[in-house]
């Protein structure tokens, strides 16, 4: 049976009435002391809201020592639960489903916004690059600090203690965030990990952490309310495997005996993690290759417009896509899709930080007609 992007999908748990879903997308506004979501982030998730549509919010730490960037919401102090909570409440007032990022970025960070540690990650090798300091400055990454063996016991029962907390902010379930360059692909890939201990080395011990955090965060939601973001091929943050096959292939295989919601995988065209145009050609699908390995429902995403992502589920590669920009710049994205109209344009130099501008001020369809 040929799938389009408005037939219903059911995702884990959820019933979805389409496929067009919300990306987790940065955008540094949230309120300042505490890292909180407020009344500017309720208004843009419940502009983008739909009926029977799925939301996967932005990376949210899940702990202080998590935070890599300024401005970035938390999900692990009673006021950051109250914050998220209104804006569950309205995604919910409008029929929508919201999954939570969870989202820890490891040597992605730098020590002004850790109270002057280090960043930490699985081995003591500076990403390339800049970091964003707490000014929204940016500086050379600094070298982590490698975590002791004791500690990734600790890095477990935050994502699993940030699941909980986001069950009580009304999430209906949460995304891990293993993509990207961030903490938990630091640990998967060997140009980040080296260690000697039963957390390096192998295929088998570099994915051991992000299938410890997968079966922790399943015990809190049930796994049928829980996906896992990868990125394969990606570059971002100084991210790359060699071989990514081999590495993908034993991983996707091991988190599908775990039955989880979902696998979210971003294409190789678009690994600049939203800080640059990326569109590389010739390259393979991550969906295609490793759909055969995957028997539960699959988001795909990375520079997709409504056309091909129609086209990538008609051919069984994804059964739903995820939209970033295009999300950013259009409210009111699955009606677009489906009427087919016209889409408004995302301008970059508003992506990180600010305040309404663009960010809540994008016009809808009806806007426009008015």
């Amino acid at each position: 049976m040929t799938h389009t992007l408005f037939s219903p999908l059911k995702l884990g748990a959820l019933k979805l009435a389409h496929r067009v879903v919300m990306a987790p997308l940065t955008r540094m506004r949230a309120a300042q002391p505490g890292n909180l979501p407020h009344a500017l982030n309720v208004a843009y998730y419940h502009q983008r809201a739909s009926q029977g549509g799925l939301i996967i919010t932005e990376g949210t730490q899940i702990s202080p020592s998590g935070q890599g960037m300024p401005a970035t919401p938390g999900i692990h102090s009673e006021e950051q639960i109250a914050g998220w909570k209104e804006v569950t409440q309205a995604i919910h007032a409008k029929g929508g489903f919201a999954f939570l990022q969870l989202w820890h970025v490891g040597r992605i960070s730098h020590s002004s916004l850790l109270n002057g540690l280090l960043p930490v990650a699985p081995s003591a090798i500076a990403a390339p690059g800049n970091a964003f300091t707490a000014t929204f400055g940016r500086v050379p990454f600094e070298t982590p600090r490698a975590l002791e063996m004791q500690e990734i016991g600790s890095i477990v029962e935050d994502y699993g203690r940030a699941a909980l907390s986001s069950q009580r902010a009304g999430f209906d379930g949460v995304e891990i965030h293993a993509a990207n360059g961030y903490l938990l692909e630091q640990f998967l890939q060997s140009r980040s990990n080296q260690r000697t201990d039963d957390y390096g080395g192998s295929i088998e011990n570099r994915c051991r952490l992000v299938l410890e955090v997968a079966r922790a965060v399943s015990v809190v939601y049930g796994a049928d309310r829980v996906g896992i973001r990868l990125s394969p091929f990606g570059v971002a943050n100084g991210s790359g495997e060699d071989e990514p096959l081999a590495l993908y292939t034993h991983l996707i295989e091991r988190l599908a005996r775990l039955d989880l919601a979902y696998l979210h995988l971003i294409e190789p065209r678009a690994s600049g993690a939203g800080q640059a145009e990326v569109d590389h050609q010739n390259v393979p699908f991550a969906s295609e290759l490793f759909r055969p390995h995957w028997p539960h429902a699959l988001l795909a995403a990375g520079n997709y417009r409504p056309d091909t992502a129609a086209a990538a589920i008609a051919a069984g590669r994804a059964d739903a896509v995820a939209f970033g920009r295009l999300f950013i710049a259009n409210p009111d994205l699955p009606e677009r899709a489906r009427r087919g109209t016209e889409l408004n344009a995302y301008h970059r130099g508003t992506f990180y930080g600010g305040g309404a501008e663009g960010y809540v001020d994008y016009p809808t369809l009806e806007a426009l007609n008015q």
